[in-house]
């Protein structure tokens, strides 16, 4: 969506001395979308928009949506491309027609393979008919922080208002900076203007959120993650790593009369090493890859069931890889050392 978004929301008036508190959703109306416009400088647009659920209904098939009451400049606020024929335009705003533009996931359940365009639906909302004809489909653009966007549809915001609504207030704000590095001017500006203009400082009556406020939320959030999964890691690594030793010294210890055998017939110390680093690795390098295949068996799972694409990125796996074969070379030199400093005689009394 861009780095240059900001959504506005109204707020709750807190109630006090037995006063009831209430929404301030009835402050948001169509003429102060224009004057947020025109008096914040570093804002662009200001896109109101009203939202409802309700159901979609094409022959005896219904389906449950998001509708969105918006105007023309929502596709660009969005970065929201068509599929298929046209947006809403400034003549559907001005005569408030019952047109609709159609989610991707939407128009392939209620159209499947058959072209939508100028086909009616009924839009049931509130328990009412209205009748709508499709004038396009939007591409397929997935989920977001605001929802499944290929499960809305989009009608003019003067339809929502008049027809469904019959309400003279929005239920958000979308605004748009003139650029990435002017969006937190815009929010300050936009802050001023609505304290000043709702004359009450006390009240929450509205919540601004930039895209960068949001992304550095969740930046915060994956990194502290990012964290935990690391000292998790870290612990599974050295349990690993103290796993692989004890079992090489378990072998060192079983095959003591072997080892006096070898150097007795002539092996020198750095090949009993080698012979032991060689098992330590055989051992890290086999767990390795059983845990690359179950992660990625998991990762599939996962992905399958949440519906999400699967990525598996070549290095992480040769990360992971290498950082199992060094976990068993670090590990299992202590045992390597000790078999290859026995004594002959020593080893060979072993019993």
């Amino acid at each position: 969506m861009g780095s240059n978004v900001i959504n506005i929301l109204p707020g709750t008036s807190k109630g006090w001395g037995g006063s009831i508190s209430a929404s301030s959703v009835d402050v948001f109306t169509l003429e102060l979308a224009d004057y947020i416009e025109k008096v914040s400088p570093s804002v662009k647009r200001v896109v109101p928009i009203s939202q409802g659920s309700s159901l979609l209904i094409k022959g005896n098939f219904n389906i449950q949506a998001t509708i969105i009451g918006t105007n023309a400049d929502y596709q660009e606020v969005n970065n929201y491309n068509l599929a298929l024929g046209q947006f809403i335009n400034e003549s559907d705003l001005d005569t408030s027609r019952n047109i609709i533009v159609l989610g991707s996931e939407l128009a392939e359940e209620l159209f499947g393979n058959n072209n939508p365009l100028g086909e009616k639906i009924k839009l049931f909302y509130q328990r009412r008919d209205y009748l709508f004809t499709v004038i396009g489909v939007m591409e397929e653009k997935g989920k977001g922080l605001t929802g499944d966007l290929n499960n809305q549809a989009y009608i003019p915001i003067t339809t929502f208002m008049k027809k469904l609504s019959n309400s003279r207030f929005v239920s958000y704000y979308m605004a748009q900076a003139k650029s990435g590095k002017e969006a937190a001017a815009a929010v300050g500006e936009i802050e001023y203007f609505l304290i000043k203009y709702l004359e009450d400082e006390e009240q929450e009556k509205f919540n601004l959120f930039s895209q960068d406020q949001i992304l550095d939320t969740i930046s915060s959030v994956t990194a502290s993650l990012s964290l935990m999964l690391g000292g998790i890691a870290a612990i599974s690594l050295l349990v690993g790593g103290i796993g692989i030793m004890n079992i090489m010294l378990v072998s060192v210890t079983e095959r003591t009369r072997e080892i006096g055998i070898r150097k007795a017939l002539g092996a020198k110390n750095k090949n009993i090493m080698s012979q032991f680093l060689i098992e330590a690795l055989s051992l890290s390098g086999m767990g390795g890859l059983i845990g690359i295949f179950f992660g990625w068996l998991g990762a599939y799972a996962i992905a399958q069931a949440g519906k999400w694409p699967l990525v598996v990125s070549p290095i992480s796996v040769l990360l992971a890889f290498g950082f199992a074969v060094i976990i068993g070379l670090f590990f299992g030199l202590y045992p390597a050392m000790k078999a290859a400093k026995m004594d002959p005689v020593d080893a060979l009394r072993y019993e």
